[in-house]
């Protein structure tokens, strides 16, 4: 099954937030570096999607102007087989990434990325009813604590438990690096 690796909106615009912490940093570094590393050893392609929206103007991280939608420092570099720009959550609306997948012939699409539950959930969701397959991948997704409604902190490690809870079953496959490259290898 003809797979792809799309790693989401991991940008330097994110440190500029006032959520930004580096606390999980490291660990989700680790993790998708290691997807990128299998996935070149496979010869899987690569697509890395941008997020940039807002005004265009230096002051706004999310801008180009601002010179912080690259890509984070600490991610190991490599060759994207297609880089895309979005403004919205989900990878597959307005940039073309859909036409790409269909050209390239990919039925599995390996999801990974910047914020766990906004871009890498939405594009999952997406993807899985537009019918390709998904692998979302919990440690190669970042996210930060987030204010509920009520003013009390909801904890990242909850965030992610949530995310990977309702994509189980019903819109991917949850897995960690290490399983989605051993999923890989027994496809091809």
């Amino acid at each position: 099954m003809k797979t792809c690796l799309i790693v989401i909106d991991v940008q330097e615009s994110f440190r500029q937030r006032p959520y930004f912490t580096a606390n999980d940093l490291p660990a989700y570094l680790a993790a998708q570096n290691a997807l990128i590393e299998g996935c070149v050893v496979q010869g899987v392609p690569m697509v890395r999607i941008f997020h940039s929206d807002g005004p265009a103007d230096a002051s706004n991280a999310f801008a180009v102007e601002s010179g912080h939608v690259r890509a984070l420092d600490g991610l190991v570099a490599f060759d994207a087989a297609a880089t895309f720009t979005k403004s919205r959550h989900s990878a597959l609306v307005g940039t073309g990434l859909e036409v790409w997948l269909t050209r390239n012939g990919i039925q599995r699409l390996i999801v990974s990325g910047i914020r766990t539950e906004q871009c890498c959930e939405t594009t999952t969701r997406h993807a899985s009813d537009l019918g390709w397959e998904v692998d979302f991948v919990t440690d190669a997704t970042l996210t930060w604590d987030m204010l509920q409604p009520d003013g009390r902190t909801l904890p990242a490690a909850d965030i992610k438990t949530r995310t990977a809870t309702v994509l189980a079953g019903r819109f991917a496959t949850v897995c960690t690096a290490e399983q989605a490259l051993a999923r890989l290898a027994q496809a091809y």
